[in-house]
């Protein structure tokens, strides 16, 4: 008795499904079975092997008719004299990954048929992180960093063969670097190509490999490369180099270098946008009676600040200009200037006397005074 299931139900179409029903049936079973589909699955190539013998027989008039009539011991060699059609000469379904590559990639436009293509390709991207100072940031610098890429093997010039040795033509593929093959299947005759083995689709065999790259035509080597950083720029920032990425295979055009940038803190200044932020500290008789401050500039320099009288601790003071210019345009952001007010801890008594004749006086005008207000703000 045989063992095989019956092609209607591997299909899942009633015996008196349409051609169109089980080419439809076939085409979603492909899909969900064909092996470049489901590499983890050795199960896999058996039951697209399995699903594409029920469609090769149901597909065709005459040996469906076969089928239904004497079922599958119309197929068997020894059953000949029954009206069967014998073997499927010519036809491997052991080759999935051949002529049924190429049919499904015909039929479902995939590249699970598609073969590797020589020819110049683009190298791939690289990337690095760069480290700079918050001023450094501000007005811009240039820096040299240091990179590992593939370069081209000077000890035999990229050829990858030993110096004094040749590269001959491979014969397996006559130069080609593939190998073609045409298969007859239930479908018609079908071309497949693949990649020479021998020559792994060079078309050309190296009769002794460089000692050097041994036999790639490319070295890892470290070189420098000045990157320029322009000035406002920010922590996070990535910067691209073009040209400067790993060399693309066959003589094609080298990727880009991506430059990360990272900005270290600074000690008095902190960034908002294109504003830079800073705190300075002074006394509360300065606060009281106005005073004029130094305050520290980026890159050195002073820039004199006026503190009006009666400012309050937490005021905010603007110096306008001085910040970080902007990156697309000739504007510059502000420093915005945050005011504390030191209250002395320890006072002399002289000193203690005048606050008092101070608060007195204060008091006595039905007001509240600054000495107050700082008592206030200060708890």
């Amino acid at each position: 008795m045989s063992t095989k299931r019956d092609f209607y139900e591997v299909l899942g179409v009633s015996r008196n499904a349409s051609s169109e029903e089980i080419k439809k049936a076939y085409r979603k079973l492909a899909r969900k079975y064909h092996p470049d589909v489901n590499r983890d699955d050795e199960k896999a190539a058996e039951k697209f092997k399995e699903i594409s013998h029920a469609y090769e027989i149901l597909s065709d008039p005459q040996k469906r008719e076969a089928y239904d009539r004497f079922g599958h011991a119309a197929f068997d060699p020894k059953n000949n004299g029954a009206g069967g059609f014998g073997d499927f000469s010519g036809f491997d379904f052991d080759d999935i990954g051949g002529a049924f590559g190429d049919i499904f990639d015909m039929f479902f436009g995939t590249a699970a048929g598609r073969r590797a293509r020589r020819g110049p390709q683009r190298g791939a991207d690289r990337e690095v992180r760069l480290d700079i100072d918050f001023e450094d940031a501000v007005f811009g610098v240039e820096k040299e960093i240091e990179i590992y890429r593939m370069e081209k093997c000077e000890h035999c010039n990229g050829t990858g063969a030993e110096p004094g040795t040749g590269v001959k033509t491979c014969p397996s593929c006559n130069g080609s670097g593939q190998i073609r093959n045409v298969q007859a299947t239930p479908f018609g005759r079908f071309e497949t190509v693949r990649p020479c083995s021998r020559c792994r689709g060079e078309g050309k065999i190296i009769e002794k490999p460089c000692s050097v790259c041994r036999g790639t035509g490319q070295v890892r080597k470290a070189r420098k490369i000045k990157v320029r950083i322009p000035a406002g720029v920010d922590s996070g920032s990535r910067l691209r180099i073009q040209g400067e990425g790993e060399p693309g295979p066959y003589g094609g055009p080298p990727g880009d270098l991506y430059v990360t940038v990272v900005v270290r803190a600074h000690p008095a200044f902190k960034r908002d946008g294109y504003n830079l932020i800073t705190t300075i500290e002074i006394d509360f008789v300065q606060a009281a009676l106005g005073a004029e401050v130094e305050i520290p500039l980026l890159g050195g320099g002073f820039y004199t600040l006026r503190i009006p009288e009666g400012t309050q601790p937490g005021d905010i003071m603007t110096i306008k200009g001085k910040g970080i210019p902007h990156l697309h345009g000739h504007r510059y952001g502000d420093i915005k200037v945050n005011i504390k007010v030191k209250i002395p801890k320890r006072l002399t008594k002289r000193q203690k006397e005048l606050l008092a004749q101070f608060y007195d006086g204060e008091e006595k005008q039905g007001k509240k005074g600054l000495f107050e207000k700082f008592r206030d703000a200060m708890g």
